[in-house]
């Protein structure tokens, strides 16, 4: 019989390419994720019966336990830019994580593989970034042998990051940015995913942490943005002060609705977390020690940014009707 792994969070972003990836590869696959209902995709992954789709709570024990009966490897994808309520950072990523590690360890599960962030710190301003550095010690400490894998922004079809300031582009001739100096290291999901795969199949341990062969500011990789969607906006730099008092409003309007209109624009805590480059550091394990050779941004973000264009999929069509000669 083929081995199964459980995927925690296996339906988000992230998680899907893995679980694809391992399917391909002849793994049984177990999608832990809060909303099985709404991940029945993941089924078309690999044959019938292959790659099914659970229920798991990561703040309880015994949901994670049950995800766990009879695997032998398992996959955290689980994250959350939530800094409040019962799903809060500590919650997911730093109590989660750990509660994982801990029942996988005591399951005796072959290997662990936990998808961290290049920002991971204890000691960063940024209490998303605190709680992905206390989740990675709390993650070792129940299983010295997992694989972290530390991305920077990852980008793809699904991502929330191109998609986001491309959707931007939408409201108006001028586009703000809070922390355009800060330098990023945008990796591709499917290398993300192939890290994985690695961690999981071969029980590779360590810290490894994935960029893309490309470093460049927030404001350069916003610009190369708007050169594929084909739009021209004035790109303003916000100081940091200021970015803290619009994430600060923006939440505090999110609070007295009682979380009615969700924040999903700007909160102070990514501001906090803008203020650090999130580039590979030297020597470290990179995907390079994986064999893995990093998927430029230019080579696909085109793929799936074509429809934030003016004419979008008739952009080409268009282009070349430019070229005719008139009769």
């Amino acid at each position: 019989m083929s081995k199964l792994v459980t995927i925690f969070g296996g339906s988000g972003f992230v998680g899907r390419y893995i679980a694809r990836r391992l399917a391909k590869a002849g793994w049984r696959v177990r999608v832990a994720c809060r909303r099985p209902n709404e991940a029945l995709f993941v089924r078309s992954y690999g044959a019938v019966g292959q790659v099914d789709p659970v229920f798991c709570n990561i703040r309880d024990d015994g949901s994670v336990r049950a995800a766990l009966a009879g695997a032998d490897a398992a996959v955290n994808c689980v994250g959350t830019f939530d800094r409040g309520g019962a799903n809060s950072f500590d919650a997911v990523q730093v109590d989660g994580a750990g509660r994982i590690a801990r029942l996988a360890s005591e399951a005796g599960l072959g290997a662990l593989v936990h998808i961290s962030a290049l920002s991971a710190n204890p000691a960063a301003l940024s209490d998303y970034s605190r709680s992905k550095g206390e989740g990675e010690a709390a993650v070792l400490a129940a299983f010295p042998t997992a694989m972290i894998l530390r991305p920077s922004v990852i980008f793809g079809n699904e991502d929330g990051f191109f998609n986001r300031f491309a959707a931007m582009t939408r409201m108006g001739p001028i586009l703000p940015l809070v922390g355009g100096n800060t330098r990023f290291q945008p990796v591709y999901v499917e290398d993300v995913a192939q890290a994985a795969v690695k961690g999981v199949a071969a029980g590779t341990s360590g810290i490894y942490e994935l960029g893309g062969p490309e470093v460049a500011t927030l404001r350069g990789l916003i610009g190369q943005m708007l050169g594929v969607i084909q739009r021209r906006r004035l790109v303003v730099n916000l100081p940091f002060w200021i970015g803290s008092v619009i994430g600060g409003l923006l939440s505090f309007g999110s609070a007295l609705t009682s979380g009615l209109i969700r924040n999903s624009i700007l909160t102070r805590d990514q501001v906090n977390a803008l203020r650090v480059d999130n580039v590979v550091a030297p020597g470290a394990k990179s995907l390079a020690d994986l064999g893995i050779t990093p998927t430029a941004f230019e080579a696909v973000v085109p793929e799936y940014l074509w429809r934030y264009r003016p004419a979008g999929q008739y952009a080409a069509i268009k282009d070349s009707a430019k070229n005719l000669k008139k009769a």
